[in-house]
């Protein structure tokens, strides 16, 4: 191993061992713990030299997010995997539920991605490259999504659908996206397949599936609600009996 190789290997394990430590902070104590003084402090360094590493405690909780995003993505894409051969419905059913049971074990992870008002931290980051889907594990849901819509015997739009027309342009961006994302993983569609119609549904199922999740994680439903599991799993087959499924 040469020196340079060395020194690349140590800084890598260096930032990996940051990153652990400010996870351990966040998740223990929530996202106003996770401060370099603090990190600095776990890992035995001073707070200066944490800027050798990462150029502000934002590009750290970017990458944290890189990281939660990336174990997520493990988790739903061995969620499909235990599936085996299932019909789509029965997989995406399960990585729904597979998504609210992970919220619901990691709130502070959920917060962090999901729920963080800065421009540049969490989920909807903008990134360098606008065609990569900003959240890594979001490939996932738009997988399964495609297949499903690709797979409906008749590929109408679902009934009642009614698109507003200053949509039609983000939807347009958002199709190019979906359908590459579906077409990588070797399910192939085309535009009339996966029409305005269609995406608009998509995006209105996140939606829905995000709110329900986040009221749950929480605890902010208007009403009390005995048995939140219930009404998720009635939303989530309502979900794809819009598509003309049979959940």
């Amino acid at each position: 191993m040469t020196e340079a190789t060395r020194r690349e290997r140590l800084r890598a394990d260096t930032e990996q061992h940051i990153r652990r430590q400010a996870r351990a902070l966040l998740v223990g104590h929530g996202r106003d713990a996770v401060t370099l003084r603090a990190i600095a402090r776990e890992v035995g360094i001073t707070a200066p030299a944490l800027y050798r590493y990462y150029d502000s405690r934002e590009d750290l909780l970017r990458q944290l997010c890189d990281d939660i995003c990336t174990d997520l993505s493990a988790e739903l894409n061995a969620i499909i995997a235990a599936c085996g051969d299932t019909v789509v419905s029965d997989q995406v059913f399960a990585v729904c539920r597979g998504f609210r049971r992970w919220a619901l074990a990691h709130p502070q992870e959920f917060t962090l991605v999901f729920a963080s008002t800065e421009d540049t931290i969490g989920a909807h980051a903008p990134r360098e490259r606008p065609d990569v889907v900003g959240d890594q594990f979001g490939r996932v849901f738009l997988q399964l999504a495609g297949r499903l819509i690709a797979g409906h015997p008749a590929p109408d739009p679902p009934t009642g659908t009614d698109v507003p027309e200053s949509l039609h342009d983000d939807l347009a961006a958002f199709q190019k996206v979906l359908i590459t994302a579906v077409n990588e993983h070797g399910a192939e569609v085309t535009p009339d397949v996966l029409g305005e119609e269609a995406i608009f549904h998509v995006v209105q199922c996140w939606v829905r599936l995000y709110g329900h999740v986040a009221l749950e994680v929480f605890g902010r439903f208007p009403f009390a609600v005995s048995d939140p599991g219930a009404m998720f799993d009635s939303m989530i087959r309502r979900m794809i009996g819009e598509i003309g499924f049979q959940p």
